[in-house]
């Protein structure tokens, strides 16, 4: 990055939008991705940083709005780094996903989608169940921040409230605050965790040092007073306790009311963020994978059972793979839980070839996966080699969700039917997807 004298505004046409919904424009010469900046636009942008190809700068007036703009709903969108796309309308985010992911899909894999399936929709705010802040003294203000990281990513963004989260947990921020500068240990929580059930919320305060026993007992209070379970982890998951409620079951729980489905979480573990569009994500999966009674699917990536367990409800054989053994573990209770025993899980990693692990001498007919955003490259050929009619692939990736569908279809004989985002993080710029290949 260069050191030279920045000018402190300059001039600009937005021309485009990037991957990340940030303004496109010709500066110089130089293309300079603009924050807060759409196209057609004429603004006035600062630098954030200048390259020695390319610059990174941020609107800070606007001449002539475009139609696709709206106002901030969050009064701590200019400095909090949580989401990037408040500025944009709701229909405008779902084309710029929907052309992040066709674009890719052209790019890394020469493929169109015989068919675009309409975008799943939910709410645009109060969405989030589950995210981890960061907390911090700040010594210059003698106060605590806890919250989401600005957007130059070096300092806790100073907020309220969030309008992304579950209002459940949002409304707990400023309370949150004026809880930690009470405690003795108030420097030692870098971090706590929010996790909301249906009916249920919790707390997981990350802490370097022992907490007191009246640091502790301030925590219950907060959690009586909020009833929010409280938790402490004074090393790694593994560490994690409960000290409030003293009593019940420490998990938490969500259902899928459609298919008398609930599923029991730990609020450490991985969960979809956006509860009304896992919904309609399961939903859409069965409807994708056209669900029969004969059916027998196997689902890799499978977490907790959050897609295995509603499948299993309408299939003659479900079978779940993960890597992670506590995930596994919480699948099988939740399958004994929602008394489903035509289901099995397996603890696989599924970084690397399964060819040769038990549940791949089974029959599958059809198959969904559900990968991180590495994808899923190194098991694609012992998917193929499964056989299955369909592979219905979820993605939170759109450039690996390309990669992986250019080599099921031009090296191991599919073709990409259908694909269509699901906007599970509104406001931002992350692109959810799900693609549907059929064996030819």
């Amino acid at each position: 990055m260069s050191v030279e004298k920045l000018p402190t505004k300059y001039a600009a046409t937005i021309q485009a939008l990037s991957h990340e919904g940030r303004g496109v424009a010709k500066v110089n010469g130089k293309t300079v991705f603009i924050e807060n900046a759409l196209p057609g636009e004429e603004v006035t942008f600062k630098y954030l940083k200048k390259h020695s190809k390319y610059g990174e700068g941020i609107s800070e007036h606007v001449a002539n709005p475009s139609a696709d703009r709206v106002e901030p709903f969050c009064p701590h969108f200019s400095i909090c780094g949580g989401c990037s796309l408040q500025h944009m309308s709701q229909d405008a985010q779902l084309t710029l996903k929907q052309n992040v992911l066709l674009e890719q899909l052209t790019h890394f894999a020469q493929l169109v989608p015989e068919a675009l399936l309409p975008p799943l929709m939910g709410p645009i705010y109060g969405y989030r169940r589950k995210a981890r802040l960061g907390v911090r003294f700040v010594i210059k203000k003698n106060q605590i921040l806890v919250g989401f990281h600005e957007k130059n990513g070096r300092y806790i963004a100073d907020i309220s409230s969030c309008p992304i989260l579950d209002g459940a947990v949002s409304q707990l921020i400023s309370p949150l605050k004026e809880c930690l500068m009470q405690l003795t240990s108030y420097r030692e929580i870098p971090q706590i965790e929010l996790a909301c059930g249906d009916e249920e919320k919790a707390l997981v305060f990350r802490h370097l040092q022992p907490l007191s026993i009246i640091d502790q007992q301030l925590l219950i209070e907060f959690g009586k007073k909020y009833q929010a379970h409280i938790y402490l982890q004074p090393a790694g998951p593994k560490t994690t306790h409960r000290i409030w409620p003293t009593v019940g079951d420490e998990q938490l729980t969500y259902c899928f009311p459609r298919h008398q489905i609930e599923l029991k979480f730990h609020p450490q573990d991985f969960i979809q963020v956006n509860a009304k569009i896992n919904q309609q994500m399961v939903d859409r999966v069965l409807e994708l994978l056209a669900v029969r009674a004969e059916d027998c699917i196997l689902d890799l990536f499978c977490g907790l059972g959050n897609f295995t367990l509603p499948i299993a409800k309408y299939c003659q054989k479900m079978v779940g793979v993960e890597g992670d053994e506590v995930m596994v573990d919480r699948a099988q209770e939740n399958a004994k839980h929602n008394q489903l025993p035509h289901t099995a899980f397996f603890k696989h990693d599924l970084t690397v070839s399964f060819q040769s692990a038990p549940f791949a001498k089974q029959a599958y007919n059809k198959v969904l996966l559900d990968p991180p955003r590495s994808g899923a490259r190194e098991i694609l050929a012992d998917i193929a080699g499964l056989k299955p009619s369909l592979v219905v692939y979820i993605s939170c990736n759109p450039a690996t969700l390309a990669r992986d569908a250019g080599e099921l279809v031009h090296q191991h004989g599919f073709r990409l039917k259908s694909a269509g985002i699901m906007d599970m993080f509104p406001q931002t710029k992350h692109v959810e997807s799900i693609a549907v290949f059929e064996a030819r």
